[in-house]
């Protein structure tokens, strides 16, 4: 794909990819007209800090209650018609809200409910719309489609507050409630036209909620790539957070302005968002996903101490701007390297896992450097931020992320076909067991032994770490290798999946490179070149 400027909107190309984009656009915007009008109700309703603040809780909570289940649902059903039941969650629940408003029935409790229920259903959007990023377009373009969801994302909180608030003046609540539901029914339509390519059928019972709850956990905890996405995300959004929590204060009394000029800064970032997609390809070509994140975090939060410095707007302006491009330019490409780590029957489920990892690193970021700012004073708290956040990103650096079926490809793919051919395969079982074996018959066990030249046993227990990687991977729930004491030149590999059910979606659920690099270890195996090793 061409680094030219014009390669920042390739996703776009895409038929669905971009009608499933303006609609999130339109989606997203009139979540954020939504929000604004619902904090501003709350201030009639019942004017405390307290129940003003629920407003915001209740929309952020759910994401950390349902976003792993919605994207364990996600996986285990239809990931179009799971994401077409959400949306018409979410337009009823705005449709009630508008009519109540309507009516004047609506409470505050009844308004905090009915926040919730949308958030409830934006739970299980985030990480099922994700995990459908691609399909939607070529391997090529997903980095840039990634980058250019989040354009979308900042593009609407950018325009959804100075929009509600033009509403809410001119037409009233009412009116804003209404213009969020019918966002949402912009995106319903989108996914109801979208023609998602035919999944293949497989022959196996779906996976029940908990176990497909444990297996994502699982993945996004063993398989290191994933594992650095997450733990990175938190570093970064936990400090970056402070931006967001603290700038109401920097504009009203650091720099004395009014609302209108919170507006503008608002879109100031988000300007400063688009920006940076616009030129990720070329950037891109340049650095790795693990060096942009890092660049990109050391210039946010330079941006941040620039912004707790300022006594003007327009040097405030320049940070938040910096800012907003450095803030897009690392959340896209970790949520790429999240996307592109997991595999498709995990995907929505290890994406549900980054996105609470996310929105709770923003949560409880935004509340502690909220507190820092009350206690020494917002420029104290920036600068304090900045600082810490600087040694946070030298300290995480070293978790990379590497996608491992890319790397692996580029180790094998000169042996692809020999090694594909080599692939051990699973012994069938005793037929006296058979009747045994069923969804809740209990952990499986599998056993694989090898016998290795010694002077192979260097790359030997280098390739077992991409093994164990592939059998994780897969939803193994546990790995060892262990080595016989008594003849050190045999190691057996032991692996644990919950049921024969999932010891049988083990299997399918292997791509080329994961088999490919199984293969390779085989080959070590001194008793038959090319043959698989004995296992039980």
């Amino acid at each position: 794909m061409s680094s030219s400027p014009v390669a920042a909107f390739a996703p776009l190309r895409h038929s669905a990819f971009r009608a499933l984009w303006i609609a999130n656009l339109a989606s997203n915007t009139g979540l954020w007209i939504q929000n604004t009008g619902a904090g501003w109700m709350m201030t009639s309703l019942a004017p405390s800090p307290v129940m003003v603040s629920l407003v915001q809780a209740a929309a952020m909570l759910p994401v950390f209650l349902f976003a792993l289940p919605g994207g364990a649902l996600a996986d285990v059903l239809d990931r179009r018609a799971t994401l077409i039941a959400a949306q018409v969650w979410i337009a009823a629940a705005g449709l009630l809200l508008a009519v109540l408003a309507a009516l004047g029935l609506l409470g505050a409790w009844g308004l905090l409910v009915l926040t919730f229920a949308i958030g409830m259903g934006t739970a299980v959007i985030f990480p099922a719309s994700a995990a459908a990023t691609p399909e939607l377009v070529l391997h090529d373009d997903l980095v840039q489609a990634v980058a250019l969801n989040g354009v979308g994302f900042n593009l609407a909180r950018a325009l959804g507050p100075a929009l509600g608030g033009f509403v809410m003046a001119a037409a009233g609540l009412t009116a804003a409630f209404a213009l969020n539901a019918v966002g949402f029914l912009a995106l319903l339509w989108a996914l109801i036209t979208w023609r998602r390519p035919a999944q293949r059928r497989s022959h196996l019972p779906p996976a029940r909620l908990p176990s497909a709850v444990r297996a994502g956990l699982r993945f996004a905890i063993a398989v290191p790539a994933m594992r650095a996405a997450i733990l990175r995300a938190c570093a970064f959004f936990f400090f970056a957070s402070a931006v967001w929590a603290l700038m109401p204060l920097v504009i009203r009394e650091g720099l004395g302005l009014d609302p209108a000029a919170f507006g503008l800064m608002l879109g100031v970032a988000g300007f400063g968002a688009v920006a940076a997609g616009t030129v990720l390809p070329m950037i891109r070509d340049r650095l790795s996903q693990g060096r942009l994140v890092f660049f990109a975090a050391l210039l946010a939060y330079a941006a941040m101490a620039l912004l707790g410095l300022s006594r003007h707007w327009a040097p405030a302006a320049v940070a938040v701007l910096i800012f907003g491009a450095a803030w897009l330019a690392a959340g896209s490409a970790l949520g790429a390297a999240a996307q592109m780590t997991a595999p498709a029957w995990v995907r929505a489920r290890a994406l549900g896992v980054y996105h609470l990892a996310f929105f709770g690193a923003l949560a409880v970021g935004s509340l502690l450097w909220g507190w820092v700012g009350t206690k020494m004073g917002v420029p104290t708290a920036l600068a304090l931020c900045a600082g810490s956040g600087a040694v946070a990103a030298v300290a995480v650096r070293p978790w990379r992320l590497v996608n491992f079926a890319q790397d692996m490809a580029q180790r094998v793919k000169a042996r692809w076909d020999r090694a594909a051919a080599t692939m051990p395969t699973p012994e069938a079982p005793a037929s006296a067991l058979k009747e045994l074996l069923h969804n809740n018959s209990g952990r499986v066990l599998e056993v694989v032994r090898y016998q290795v030249d010694p002077g192979d046993l260097d790359a030997f227990l280098a390739a077992m770490r991409h093994v164990r990687e592939v059998r994780l991977r897969a939803g193994a729930a546990g790995w060892r290798l262990y080595r016989d004491l008594a003849r050190p030149d045999y190691f057996t590999e032991l692996w644990a999946v919950d049921s024969w059910t999932d010891y049988l979606r083990h299997a399918v659920r292997l791509d080329e490179v994961d088999k490919a690099a199984l293969a390779l270890v085989a080959e070590m195996h001194v008793a038959g070149r090319g043959q698989r090793p004995p296992g039980t």
